[in-house]
């Protein structure tokens, strides 16, 4: 089954590099014939510049800003069936496409795949809390996918879809900006299909958020826009705040 990666990227200049080489590297290790498509998310900073630096990355331009707009211009540039949706500061592991290829060709057959993010440079408590964090929301998947049947857990920046699922889901929701859209997307793709969260499939990421605005007040937020989306189709939070490692931050 083909594999695509979208990337979405703002002002990831700093960040950007470090993300491609890991998915280039992974690509080269599993000897997959994969698509890779950077979106450059009306960034200002050298992003675009430095995302066509690199041989096998097909870079496409999205002037709405917002993480939606760019998944979806992503998705619209790519043609395989399997969408693998990471973000800029993610660092992509070894054996990442092996565990996603293998997912999906276990039964029963599932049209989505997501798992959760290590932290590269968060301090060893806020790693422990995060991993707190993590048992919780694996009981939440638990009771929501298998007893509630109201949807799933997908991790934003950590998730798999299938193509043909997501358009019989109608596609992305540019109404939602930032937060709730990995709920969003875990919640429609229930109706089609199984939507898995498994620890096997991890990515390293930034704990940039984390580290700006503490692991407890991010966490509040996520899981209230979690609930939000799940229960009322829609984020309780319309309003985010970029958090660039070198440039400041901006508030969308």
């Amino acid at each position: 089954m083909q594999l695509a990666f979208v990337i979405p990227a703002h002002n990831e200049e700093a960040l950007i590099g470090n993300c491609l080489q890991s998915v280039l590297a992974e690509v080269r290790r599993s000897g997959r014939d994969v698509e890779i498509v950077v979106v450059n998310n009306a960034s200002t900073d050298r992003t675009k510049e430095i995302a066509q630096s690199y041989a096998g990355v097909r870079v496409v331009d999205e002037m709405e800003k917002g993480l939606v707009a760019a998944r979806d211009a992503g998705f619209r540039a790519t043609t395989a069936e399997l969408v693998a949706n990471i973000d800029a500061d993610t660092v992509v592991p070894a054996g990442w496409i092996d565990t996603v290829l293998d997912e999906f060709a276990r039964p029963p057959r599932i049209v989505c795949l997501s798992g959760p993010y290590y932290y590269y440079d968060l301090s060893a408590w806020n790693r422990f809390l995060v991993s707190l964090f993590y048992g919780v929301t694996y009981l939440i998947y638990l009771l929501n996918r298998f007893v509630l049947r109201v949807g799933s857990v997908v991790q934003g920046g950590n998730f798999v879809f299938k193509r043909s699922a997501w358009l019989k889901a109608g596609g992305y929701n540019r109404a939602i900006k930032f937060f709730g859209e990995d709920t969003d997307v875990a919640v429609r793709l229930s109706k089609i299909g199984g939507v898995k969260w498994t620890f096997r499939l991890k990515m390293w990421t930034s704990g940039r958020r984390l580290a700006e605005e503490g692991v407890f007040r991010t966490a509040g937020t996520y899981a209230l826009n979690f609930f939000w989306v799940t229960f009322a189709g829609q984020p309780a939070t319309k309003k985010y705040t970029d958090v660039r490692p070198e440039s400041g931050n901006s508030e969308r």
